[in-house]
């Protein structure tokens, strides 16, 4: 067993490299440069990192699980355009150039579901598991014990908490502006959902995947670039 003190780095080093170079790079280098260099580094840390993660399969079908996903997908995008416009509308946003809107596609709709389902749902959802489980049962330094002598690669695939999903839930919030938290709690709840009823990550990927893109495309589409 790797205890979760040590898998920690690995589950969430892609996803705070991608953030720390959108707003360090962000300030010295043009959008597409900055979005090369998030593609990069993820994907090396990815490639890097996929030795410590639990299988993104579950016990049921992928092929079901993808469609499932897609379906997931269009019903997030669906939300998320819905609770974000109120707070956005208006709003003075430039078009992306060509180059930087396709770097960006690529990111949103490819690398950004795994990384952030990898960290939020992957690690944050089964250890918030892991340490409401010991909580519960009147655990002497649940915390510690949980980082020390649990994994979440141990965690079977579906098991749940309420706590689980709220604590994920605002964590995947916090990782958004806040004009987009109400979007971005009603989108963690969904893919927390997901997770629990296909028990996988696959399906969280497919549908990420999808709303992201989904998003992108009708950005470009209808011009309202406040949106992304």
């Amino acid at each position: 067993m790797i205890p979760n003190r040590r898998l920690f780095v690995a589950y969430v080093a892609p996803y705070f490299a991608y953030v720390l170079i959108a707003s360090v790079a962000g300030s010295f280098v043009p959008m597409a440069v900055s979005y090369i260099f998030r593609i990069i580094a993820v994907t090396i840390l990815l490639l890097w990192a996929k030795q410590w993660f639990f299988s993104f399969k579950g016990p049921k079908s992928p092929l079901v699980s993808t469609f499932i996903g897609i379906l997931a997908g269009v019903i997030g995008l669906i939300l998320w355009i819905v609770l974000l416009t109120p707070f956005v509308s208006g709003v003075e946003a430039k078009a992306w150039t060509n180059s930087a809107f396709v770097l960006r596609l690529l990111a949103a709709g490819l690398l950004v579901p795994v990384f952030e389902e990898v960290f939020i749902r992957g690690f944050v959802f089964r250890f918030a598991l892991q340490w409401d489980e010991l909580r519960r049962h009147k655990t002497n330094d649940a915390l510690e014990l949980a980082l020390d002598e649990r994994s979440v690669n141990d965690v079977q695939p579906g098991a749940w908490s309420w706590m689980a999903v709220i604590l994920s839930t605002i964590v995947f919030a916090l990782g958004h502006a806040v004009p987009e938290w109400p979007a971005a709690i009603a989108y963690g709840l969904l893919m927390a959902g997901l997770y629990i009823l296909r028990k996988d990550l696959l399906s969280c990927f497919i549908a990420h995947g999808v709303t992201n893109i989904g998003l992108a495309l009708y950005v470009f589409k209808t011009g309202q670039w406040y949106l992304w």
